[in-house]
């Protein structure tokens, strides 16, 4: 029979994995859901994607947003109604949470 190990040098280094992982298991997750609100919502204008012109050619890329202004600054207007000077652009509300997604993945599209 084999030497058996202490249950600690066993639950240890899992543990340890899980914790390292977890912030950045988190930043995708919310990143995602960044993702999939820019599909939802903007999508039919903007080119959301790394590559690729927007459908709709006065509406710039994500991709391009950082070059013209930071991205946190949107966090404010996308959570009380991000509105523009061109009336084809509709209104759009989100919650904090789901602003600070969008904002998240705008922000990994400069990477």
């Amino acid at each position: 029979m084999g030497a058996r190990r202490p249950l600690a040098t066993i639950i240890a280094p899992a543990l340890a994995a899980l914790l390292a992982a977890g912030p950045a298991a988190g930043w995708d997750r919310r990143e995602a859901q960044g993702a999939a609100l820019a599909r939802t919502h903007c999508a039919r204008c903007h080119a959301v994607g790394r590559t690729g012109p927007s459908p709709l050619r006065a509406a710039p890329p994500f991709r391009d947003l950082h070059a013209r202004y930071p991205v946190e600054e949107l966090a404010e207007a996308l959570a009380e109604g991000i509105r523009t000077g061109h009336p084809g652009m509709p209104e759009f509300r989100f919650d904090p949470d789901q602003a600070e997604d969008l904002i998240r993945y705008l922000k990994s599209l400069e990477r």
